[in-house]
């Protein structure tokens, strides 16, 4: 059976290639007719729609921006679970979006009574390090259910760990990228930092990959900081809004204030206001920049 992929951005092209390398027949569908081409022109066969889709892949992944589109998707009109049969053998959705944990558990106990099994598999890395197969993924559901789907897994991301019951792998995801984004904005504040003082950006970020402050980072969008080069982004501007506003949301939820994250929010709206919210998220360096001192 063909695998299906909804959704063809920068995750779902990076995890339709790497089905594909690893000599799965792909079925990929999303709104956007230039995405559809482009998704095409990578290898994939386009399905018509969802429904189309759904019929007649048994695993499907979501590669889709939010929570909201991921429910559209699984149980909305023309959905995933229009698809299924009335006597269906079971199916699978390998979610692989970061969304709100109690939204997607919920979704996953409503749907497996209908013989669709929802499986959390957000991915931690850059669309890059995905397709370069060192995005990590984070599972959380029914893990005979993960071993069912291991061979869609084993090429979608080697490296993976079992966290938990839905939710968990969103949560997860979203602590991870907490700590990650804060990374991102402290190097790109001291870059910014150091060119204010007469020194070169590039000759200092090789200073600061030797040095106590070294961090992965770095090397994933150190060309990107040092450069100011963000128009081929491997992970958006709005998308760190999306899922950092959610942390923020689930902060409050637990009664929790995230102070740093604050900030970084504040930040990243001042891309979104610039025009920079399709740029990669690098981009943080330029909202930094533009807070000068009165």
């Amino acid at each position: 059976m063909p695998v299906g992929v909804i959704g063809a951005g920068l995750m779902g092209t990076a995890i339709t290639r790497r089905l594909l390398d690893a000599r799965h027949e792909v079925v990929a569908f999303d709104v956007d007719e230039a995405k559809r081409a482009a998704i095409r022109d990578v290898g994939a066969r386009v399905a018509e729609s969802v429904h189309k889709l759904a019929a007649e892949c048994d695993i499907v992944v979501l590669a889709v921006f939010n929570t909201e589109q991921v429910e559209q998707v699984v149980e909305g009109p023309g959905s995933i679970l229009g698809a299924i049969p009335p006597h269906p053998a079971d199916r699978i959705a390998i979610c692989t979006s970061t969304c709100d944990p109690e939204r997607l558990a919920a979704l996953a106990s409503r749907v497996a009574q209908s013989g669709l099994h929802l499986l959390e598999v957000p991915i931690s890395g850059t669309s890059r390090q995905l397709a370069e197969g060192n995005g990590v993924g984070l599972i959380g559901g029914d893990a005979a259910v993960a071993q069912r789907a291991a061979s869609v897994l084993d090429a979608i991301c080697p490296r993976r760990t079992h966290v938990g019951p839905v939710g968990h792998g969103s949560r997860a995801k979203l602590a991870v990228n907490l700590i990650l984004g804060l990374n991102r904005a402290a190097i790109a504040e001291g870059l910014v930092f150091a060119e204010q003082l007469g020194l070169d950006r590039e000759a200092f970020l090789e200073v600061a990959r030797g040095s106590a402050a070294y961090s992965q980072v770095m090397d994933v969008k150190g060309r990107l900081f040092a450069k100011r080069e963000y128009r081929q982004p491997q992970s958006r501007v709005d998308q760190s809004l999306k899922d950092f506003t959610l942390m923020l949301e689930q902060a409050r939820a637990h009664g929790q204030q995230l102070p740093f994250a604050s900030v970084y929010v504040r930040m990243l709206q001042d891309c979104m206001e610039h025009g920079e919210g399709e740029w990669d998220n690098a981009a943080i360096g330029e909202a930094i920049a533009r807070q000068r001192a009165s």
